[in-house]
């Protein structure tokens, strides 16, 4: 807890209400937030207010706050203009910061007889032909691996003609995407022409290069060599298919950077797709935590500190939303182009397509990044905003309650974590203190699952980790059961109950504030429907195991002498009615409390019932 926030909270609020920037600072005088403002007063003062209205991040800068500063502007403009300049000076901690890490790509052409094409991110002194610089690492990548698997020009680390026939081809010959040199069975010239249709593909001359493989085609196809003629055949299609990806996306813009994110829990992947004729050349991803600001405000940030330290600004600048200050931010990104520039929001079309495939980049990318399944963490992401949960539900327990008209009553709990069965964390427990009463069996299970937690929480582990959710089989009923264990242990843990229809499917979500319908929401509703069949499934196995025991122990007790106790222990011991009853004296006679007598009775009762 930083202790100098009332101190802080004073200052701010005595700031003026006029537009401008202020400049928070570390105890070293260390620069590590800055931002702006229309009215600094109103602002500034919002970080030193209740801590439990910020997320994280923003608690984090706050509590390294040891003193601010501030610039008065004389619009929100110049507020903007030095906000930038001051971000891209100093690079503060606390900023978004969408750093320009790239540097220029080349074209590496290595090789005497036999050439290989290679994207390299430097220019060394080592007697390979360069071709570049580019500015797009992504574009030269993508365009050298494309042209090395439609020409089939080899990737490995050996040296032609040298390594030829020393050792067996590589998983690319197998797979049609090398020509296979070590085999010595192509030809330097036939390799040659392959290379050179190669680099002209590269230079973008993908219509000489067509041109030459279909007369090659039909040359080979005179001459009956009809498998030759399919090789060139192939060559034709995958090249002009990467000219059709490669037209134009959308005529009437030149050039373009579309911006899109995906948020998962407190982290957020920004995508920047960049288009220049209407084609993609480059595209750049960004990773980091997400704060309170709004998704507007955020947009905006983005913009901002992406092109601060940016020259290459293009005519329109396309967003998946709106976004604060967007004509101050035009006329920023237009002083600093020196031509108009104009921020897009689509609502239809090819534009909005564009948009919806940034987005799904972010959404992979973000899924790879945090190690999740993606159609899961769409559900669980699309469950929390459902159910306006404060976390992502990655961890969830489940309960329900089972019986045989009140007899042998037990519960069930299973985990979902990451949106899957959790098997290894299920557990069952047997009713002890309720019969016939549904909602007071599901207190005693849940009171018991807590009282393990205080026992286990230091471990983190099973027992000692509380749960993002907890979803109970049944309605309200169920959810008001249990309010009293949650406030009793003081958890912070949001529960609900899964209702089911008249044909025990899941119909909607139960809360105190009523029912929340899930069939419009097919990931939902997808994801609620299997837990609450599962845990239905597992605790109605326990129980029907249970009862079949209890039956069968029941049988026994009919016996002279057998009680529950006994019967108990001789079904344990040997597993079966059957068993117990061909069992020899002396095999009874090793079972815990079983006399001599008791033996004799058993046997005969069984002797007698045959």
């Amino acid at each position: 807890m930083n202790n100098k926030i009332p101190q802080l909270r004073k200052k701010a609020m005595s700031l003026p209400l006029l537009p401008g920037v202020y400049i928070m600072k570390d105890s070293k005088d260390g620069i590590i937030y800055i931002g702006k403002a229309k009215k600094l007063k109103n602002r500034v003062s919002q970080y030193f207010g209740s801590q439990n209205r910020h997320a994280v991040k923003v608690r984090k800068m706050v509590e390294n706050v040891d003193h601010f500063d501030y610039i008065v502007t004389d619009s929100e403009f110049e507020a903007l203009v030095l906000e930038c300049s001051l971000i891209k000076q100093h690079m503060p901690k606390y900023n978004i910061l969408l750093k320009d890490d790239k540097g220029y790509s080349y074209i590496r052409i290595s090789g005497d007889k036999y050439k290989k094409i290679e994207a390299v991110l430097q220019k060394n002194d080592d007697g390979a032909q360069y071709i570049g610089p580019y500015t797009s690492s992504y574009a030269v990548k993508q365009s050298v691996d494309t042209a090395n698997k439609i020409f089939k020009l080899y990737q490995c680390n050996k040296r032609f003609p040298e390594d030829i026939r020393k050792s067996r081809p590589c998983l690319n010959y197998y797979i049609s995407q090398c020509c296979g040199v070590c085999t010595g069975k192509v030809p330097q010239r036939e390799y040659s022409e392959s290379f050179d249709q190669a680099l002209r593909f590269l230079k973008g001359d993908t219509d000489s290069v067509i041109k030459e493989l279909t007369e090659k085609m039909n040359e080979a196809s005179e001459n009956l060599e009809f498998e030759n003629a399919a090789k060139y055949r192939d060559k034709i299609n995958a090249v002009k298919g990467i000219k059709d990806k490669q037209k134009v996306v959308y005529k009437n813009v030149e050039e373009q950077d579309v911006f899109a994110s995906a948020e998962y829990d407190d982290t957020v992947c920004l995508v920047v797709l960049r288009f220049n004729g209407g084609r993609l050349y480059d595209s750049e991803h960004f990773f980091f935590e997400n704060g309170d600001d709004s998704p507007q405000s955020r947009r905006a940030d983005y913009i901002t500190s992406y092109y601060s330290i940016r020259n290459n600004i293009p005519k329109r600048v396309t967003v998946d939303g709106c976004l604060d200050d967007k004509e101050l931010l035009e006329q920023w990104l237009t002083e600093k182009r020196g031509k108009k520039v104009t921020i897009f929001i689509p609502e239809r079309g090819e534009q909005l397509q564009l948009v919806n495939m940034c987005r799904e980049n972010a959404k992979d990318k973000l899924a790879l990044y945090k190690n999740k399944n993606r159609k899961a963490m769409a559900e669980l992401e699309e469950l929390k905003t459902l159910l306006n949960l404060k976390n992502t539900p990655d961890y969830i327990e489940s309960y329900d309650i089972s019986h045989t008209a009140g007899a042998d009553s037990v519960g069930g709990m299973v985990v979902f974590k990451d949106g899957k069965p959790y098997k290894r964390a299920y557990k069952r427990f047997t009713v002890k203190g309720f019969q016939n009463d549904d909602y007071g069996s599901m207190n005693e299970v849940l009171t018991r699952r807590f009282n393990e937690y205080e026992k286990n929480k230091d471990t983190g582990e099973g027992f000692g980790r509380l749960p993002d959710l907890i979803l109970l089989d049944g309605g309200i009923g169920q959810v008001n059961a249990v309010a009293d264990v949650i406030s009793r242990f003081r958890l912070d843990v949001p529960v609900f109950g899964m209702v089911k229809d008249g044909k025990h499917r899941t119909r909607a979500i139960a809360s105190n504030g009523g029912e929340i319908a899930i069939n419009s929401k097919r990931s939902v509703f997808t994801l609620v429907s299997e837990i609450q069949n599962e845990v239905h499934r597992f605790s109605v196995e326990y129980h029907r195991k249970k009862h079949s025991k209890s039956s069968l122990s029941m049988s026994l007790t009919k016996i002279q002498g057998i009680g529950d106790k006994k019967a108990k222990a001789l079904l344990k011991h040997f597993k079966t009615i059957g068993a117990v009853k061909a069992a020899t004296k002396e095999e009874l006679l090793e079972v815990s409390g079983i006399t001599e007598k008791l033996a004799d009775n058993i046997i005969a009762y069984y002797r007698e019932d045959d």
